[in-house]
């Protein structure tokens, strides 16, 4: 088993609900309630759950972006919960943190050399300030772009770029743990596979850990060596990928699984469809007992009363940690192991770089009628150009197209 980097024990994070003139506390919101991980070096923690079940909120405690309400996080030992000043700031190098959206994570008044060379501002022990141009250059390329792009703003890169340029804002201080938090939600389905392969890759090269929390559960189980599920700031289930999704013991788990779309369509009228019953509680006022109890099928007067540990519990294989009071394993849909089988000779060798960069390189970028688009200084040049017609006097230009 390899080595504990990054350690959560009993985390927890309430925000104060203040009312009235006064600002008094009337309540607290329970974000995270709760929380006990541990990551390995070099593995991908896989974390889901519905929108408000903490995710997003577990991240930025990760980072020490946010400050816990109470609980530890250890990275290599060292307690970032209570560190702060010089001890946080070494800390925090090697921990780093993907946003969601690349269109609004990145300062549409820098440059991509300006954004991603920021990190050595605050660490100018990384990188020497005469070489960060060419590091910054190295990052880009990297990550599939080209890195004569480094004068470039963010509004001149499509939304898979964009997300690539907050990767590599990322590893520029050669972290040990990436904390990713829905990186791909916001991209088309086909730019989400490239960036996830192409953090798969950077995870062989550079040997980072990964917490990598994610709406889709397909796109979990691809990356992820183990996946956590989370309900209303609990984890409600946490195992080997296999094991979730094979051999899911707790009935959120099985929900989800139910929902997902399957691609083969001889499965899809062998599968049971859970449907649960009412709606999410609302953090500020969480069942008591089970949180999960409210909609759960199997819910007993003692899941309204005692709160389930997440401990280890059979799920007819082996056992893996599920927060069930009546946990029990459930096929949600049959599946075929294909470890073994040996991946088509085709794909070997696959070109983790951007498309248009491939294309640009190749000199095959083309736009949607087929034509090679324009430079930026060509298009402002044409776009201020006065309109002639085909003898060179002033006047509009015939289309063909305005006439059909």
């Amino acid at each position: 088993m390899p080595e504990v980097i990054l350690q959560a024990r009993d985390l927890v994070k309430h925000y104060p609900i203040r009312r009235g003139i006064l600002r008094t506390v009337q309540g607290h919101v329970k974000a995270v309630d709760g929380v006990n991980f541990d990551l390995h070096k070099g593995e991908t923690l896989g974390v889901v759950g519905e929108s408000g079940c903490g995710k997003s909120t577990l991240g930025r405690l990760l980072v020490r972006l946010e400050a816990p309400t109470s609980g530890t996080v250890e990275f290599e030992g060292a307690d970032m919960a209570n560190a702060s000043g010089k001890e946080l700031r070494a800390l925090r190098r090697n921990i780093q943190i993907v946003f969601q959206d690349p269109y609004t994570s990145l300062n549409p008044r820098m440059t991509v050399g300006d954004i991603i060379g920021e990190p050595f501002e605050i660490h100018p022990e990384v990188v020497p300030k005469g070489g960060r141009r060419k590091r910054v250059q190295e990052l880009l390329d990297l990550v599939g772009l080209n890195p004569e792009h480094i004068n470039r703003y963010p509004h001149q890169f499509s939304g898979g770029q964009r997300q690539r340029i907050g990767i590599a804002r990322g590893i520029a201080l050669d972290p040990k743990v990436l904390i990713c938090d829905e990186p791909v939600s916001a991209l088309d389905v086909s730019v989400q596979a490239q960036v996830v392969n192409l953090m798969e890759k950077l995870q062989n090269e550079l040997g980072l850990a990964y917490v990598f929390i994610a709406h889709d559960l397909s796109v979990v189980r691809h990356i992820s060596d183990r996946v956590s599920v989370m309900y209303l700031g609990k984890m409600a289930e946490l195992g080997h990928e296999e094991e979730v999704y094979e051999r899911p013991t707790h009935p959120y788990t099985q929900a989800l699984l139910s929902a997902v779309p399957v691609p083969d369509p001889t499965l899809r009228g062998k599968r049971q469809h859970i449907v649960l019953q009412g709606d999410v509680p609302s953090p500020a006022n969480p069942p008591s007992g089970c949180r999960f109890h409210t909609r759960c099928w199997k819910a007993r007067e003692k899941c309204k009363t005692d709160v389930p540990e997440l401990i280890l519990r059979p799920d007819g294989v082996g056992e893996h940690f599920s927060a069930c009071h009546f946990a029990e394993p459930q096929v949600i849909v049959p599946t075929t192991d294909v470890s073994d089988v040996e991946p088509d000779e085709r794909f070997a060798e696959v070109d983790h770089r951007d498309p248009a960069t491939i294309a640009e390189a190749e000199g095959t970028l083309q736009d949607a009628d087929g034509l090679r688009p324009e430079t930026t200084t060509e298009a402002q040049a044409n776009l201020f150009a006065p309109i002639q017609d085909d003898e060179g006097h002033p006047g509009r230009v015939p289309d063909e197209r305005r006439d059909v």
